[in-house]
């Protein structure tokens, strides 16, 4: 295989299992602008390119994502809601899904794009990931059964993930409000150690209730030290189970 082609999209099929009807607009989600730009004085009838595809995809993972939180999450509110979903669709984390299915080796770039490092740029393989979420919904009938059989479990993954560095739950703010209900209760944070180098500082933090230890954290800032000995504490008076999914 030639350095400038891209891996069989049959291979890419199998992998997220889902085969298409439509092989046009399957190679369209795998073609960049620049492949195109280079290709469309050579005969090749109905080359297209994916920022089409992309701009609906971006707005077809906004409602699978969506319709899951307003579902999954009843007892949030919509600014809670909204950063959520802001997490698990950002470039970041789409680029990383697109990676997990090695997305960058399937599509058509341009030589040049390719002698840039366009197989692993995070802006065009999240890109392109929004343009296959688009390229199934519209080759399953723009119903999103099979969208969301697709796409959730990277979803449900990346929420877990971030999720462990208290981003949803803001766990000083309950455990404030539970010590508030008692009058002359002084609620505070002790930073106890910061170790590492300057690149990678781990910080503990112990929550101390009238001086009494009542949760410890560590973290790599502060704040989710504060946040994860806050939750120990949360879960010492009850009011946080131990093995609750942190759905911060």
């Amino acid at each position: 295989m030639h350095n400038d082609e891209p891996r069989p999209s049959g291979e890419l099929e199998n992998k997220i299992g889902y085969h298409f009807k439509d092989s046009g607009i399957l190679r369209a989600a795998l073609t960049h602008s620049s492949y195109y730009n280079e290709m469309k004085m050579k005969a090749e009838p109905g080359l297209t390119y994916n920022e089409r595809l992309e701009f609906l995809g971006d707005s077809v993972l906004s409602v699978v994502v969506s319709s899951y939180l307003f579902e999954e999450y009843r007892n949030k509110q919509e600014g809670d809601l909204t950063k959520i979903r802001a997490a698990v669709v950002c470039e970041k984390a789409l680029s990383k899904f697109a990676a997990e299915i090695g997305l960058g080796d399937y599509l058509f770039l341009g030589h040049g794009e390719i002698m840039n490092g366009g197989r692993k740029r995070p802006s065009l393989t999240a890109d392109a990931f929004e343009a296959l979420i688009a390229a199934i919904y519209m080759d399953s009938g723009e119903v999103f059964t099979e969208v969301e059989r697709f796409v959730m479990p990277f979803i449900k993954s990346e929420i877990s993930t971030i999720s462990k560095n208290g981003v949803f739950i803001d766990y000083k703010t309950m455990l404030q409000q539970l010590v508030q209900q008692a009058e002359g209760e002084i609620l505070e944070y002790a930073l106890v150690s910061e170790t590492g180098p300057a690149h990678d500082r781990q910080f503990s933090v112990e929550a101390r209730l009238n001086s009494n230890i009542i949760g410890r954290g560590n973290g790599k800032t502060k704040r989710e030290a504060e946040q994860k000995a806050a939750r120990e504490a949360l879960i010492l008076f009850g009011e946080v189970k131990e093995h609750d999914e942190k759905t911060y």
